[in-house]
């Protein structure tokens, strides 16, 4: 079985209405959707109406019956670990067990900046504290001796421990964080950005050089597609291309945040894009692009981005889904070989 997940709303596509808003992920939970994950963007610098991934979680967890809610990521390094793990616990108390754990070091400069921390320091706050997060979600006794957390050994009395902990994923890229998840077995969300192949290239890599498994990493881990579903290739081809110069647009303004100018910005490669970061066409299309991505990456889970991280609009997102979710999820769900319309 494959775990199907939602992903993609965050800052713009947060907007509007709360209650229908949740709506969108309560429609996820009846048509059979495993998970959604959400975003922390501490102290941004534009308006953005949920900072707190943890409090939109308690919220949404409560209108649910059985959709896992995860937050992808929280930025450890704003955060004590132990506070973190208090909080963490409770709500997977609350939820009957239906929280996954998504942590980062963070991309967000303004935040660092606000909050007086070091950017330098990042490395060691994630890792320390994704160690002590770790572990007191596991009802271990923790203790830090180190120079950013400085506390005697403890057991936080509070958490639940005789359920199990929380799954915890690492977000990252880079060798170092690779590195860090291999070492610890932590799974990994893979992002669109660079896209897989190249994350799975530096992780063999990786897992060469310090030894591990890569592959039975892979197998608990998740990645993220686009996607473009439509009724005929007619609907998708008018999808993509009301899409492009939108994606570009983007582009442009994430590169102008790391100095790059617009001129320097390349234009969109389609095919090369559709290949490495979109499921698209018919549902019969997109059911067997799943199972190759599947069997050519030996990942577990997929989290769909239906709205292109909101360059489509929440209503065509969840035409998008409805149309998922009644062609397409009921084969993910059953075992590889199992066809779509069995």
């Amino acid at each position: 079985m494959m775990r199907i997940d939602i992903a993609g709303w965050t800052r713009e596509a947060m907007a509007g209405d709360p209650k229908a808003f949740s709506a969108i992920f309560e429609n996820a939970d009846r048509w059979g959707f495993d998970g959604v994950w959400f975003s922390e963007f501490r102290l941004p610098q534009t308006d953005w109406q949920y900072p707190s991934p943890l409090l939109f979680a308690a919220a949404l967890l409560a209108r649910t019956e059985r959709l896992r809610v995860g937050t992808a990521v929280l930025v450890l390094p704003l955060h004590h670990p132990l506070m973190l793990a208090e909080e963490i616990a409770q709500l997977d108390f609350q939820s009957g067990g239906r929280i996954d754990v998504g942590i980062g070091r963070g991309t967000e400069p303004a935040s660092l900046e606000c909050l007086e921390i070091d950017p330098a320091s990042t490395r060691e706050r994630f890792e320390q504290g994704a160690r002590i997060l770790r572990d007191a979600l596991r009802g271990e006794t923790v203790a830090s001796t180190g120079e950013l957390w400085n506390f005697a050994s403890r057991k936080l009395m509070s958490l639940p421990v005789q359920r199990p902990h929380p799954p915890i994923y690492v977000a990252g890229s880079t060798p170092e964080t690779l590195g860090f998840a291999l070492a610890e077995n932590l799974p990994l969300l893979l992002s669109l950005e660079p896209p897989e192949s190249a994350q799975l290239e530096r992780l063999a890599s990786v897992a060469r050089q310090q030894g591990g498994d890569a592959q039975a990493l892979l197998a608990r881990s998740s990645l993220a597609r686009y996607v473009c579903i439509g009724a005929n290739e007619a609907q998708v081809a008018q999808q993509l291309d009301a899409l492009w110069e939108k994606l570009y647009a983007r582009r442009v303004h994430f590169a102008a945040k790391r100095g790059v100018a617009a001129a320097d910005v390349p234009p969109i490669d389609r095919q090369k894009v559709l290949r490495e970061q979109f499921i698209h066409g018919t549902p019969e299309q997109c059911h067997a692009q799943i199972r190759q991505l599947q069997a050519d990456t030996g990942i577990g889970s997929l989290r769909c981005i239906f709205n292109a991280n909101g360059l489509w609009s929440n209503g065509a997102a969840l035409t998008a889904m409805a149309l998922f979710a009644q062609e397409v999820l009921p084969a993910l769900h059953q075992e590889v070989r199992t066809p779509l319309h069995a």
